[in-house]
């Protein structure tokens, strides 16, 4: 009997992720569709790689997109057939054009999909030049997810950031410290002391559009202990989902999370 092609579904969601699972199953393949968890999904699918990634986009699209760039911009992992399932067509629209060797179908037709991302790997797959690369030609308002209308509060950050923000959307405005009835809060640390003794507090804070945790990029000249890794660790451990990363300027880098649980991306 031959051996089932092992496929790594990526879903932001456990119950669905299962259904979908069973889905795939029945199709004939050997299905893993643990909860991902990066950085270590990278590294998991490096060392082993399945025949196939298929990665849900209904929830946190750009996650998803994160996971896609990530795959292909590593040695180990960028000819394995990647493909897109689902999401708002205008979401998906910016993944296709950053990865458009992929393959992009819906649920009810993943089964010839698939089937066909597996008879034709890419031979030279579009490697994106950075894990930035979704965000290049934007202003950095639209890159945070600042939306016309919104309150974004701005904590502990540089007083020259209004003016490295730049224009706003339209009613948009900032307040310096102050988060109540923010929909987005832009929270500067600068090291792991700051960002441990405030990340409780803070997560209570957080409104629909979520937070972002910025902190000082190595070699910028502003010291610091603080890596992606460690911000990520440190934010889920209270109670954050991370599922967007932002280079803000040439001092800083953000996560961009949401309280666990808290809906649709």
């Amino acid at each position: 009997m031959a051996e089932q092609p092992r496929v790594r579904l990526i879903h932001w969601n456990a119950a669905e992720a299962a259904a979908r699972a069973e889905r795939l199953a029945a199709l004939g393949y050997a299905v893993n569709a643990d909860p991902p968890r990066p950085p270590g999904l990278f590294k998991e699918l490096a060392q082993d790689p399945p025949a196939a990634v298929v990665v849900d986009l209904s929830r946190l699209p750009s996650q998803g997109r994160d996971v896609g760039v990530n795959l292909r911009m590593k040695a180990g992992t960028r000819h394995v057939p990647l493909v897109f399932v689902g999401g708002d067509p205008e979401k998906v629209a910016p993944i296709r054009a950053l990865l458009p060797d992929a393959t992009y179908t819906s649920w009810e037709d993943i089964g010839q999909a698939l089937a066909q991302g597996l008879a034709a790997p890419p031979s030279e797959p579009v490697v994106p030049k950075s894990i930035f690369a979704a965000f290049e030609g934007r202003p950095l308002a639209a890159k945070l997810g600042i939306k016309p209308g919104m309150s974004v509060a701005l904590v502990d950050a540089p007083e020259d950031f209004a003016t490295t923000l730049g224009e706003l959307p339209e009613g948009a405005r900032l307040q310096r410290g102050d988060c109540a009835g923010c929909g987005l809060i832009l929270w500067f640390v600068r090291n792991r002391a700051a960002l441990e003794a405030g990340v409780a507090s803070m997560v209570a804070k957080v409104g629909a559009g979520g937070i972002w945790i910025i902190w000082p990029k190595r070699g910028s000249g502003v010291g610091s202990d603080l890596t992606q890794p460690i911000v990520r660790e440190i934010g889920v451990a209270a109670g954050l989902m991370d599922y967007k990363i932002c280079s803000v300027d040439e001092t800083w880098s953000g996560l961009l999370s949401v309280r666990r649980n808290a809906g649709k991306g």
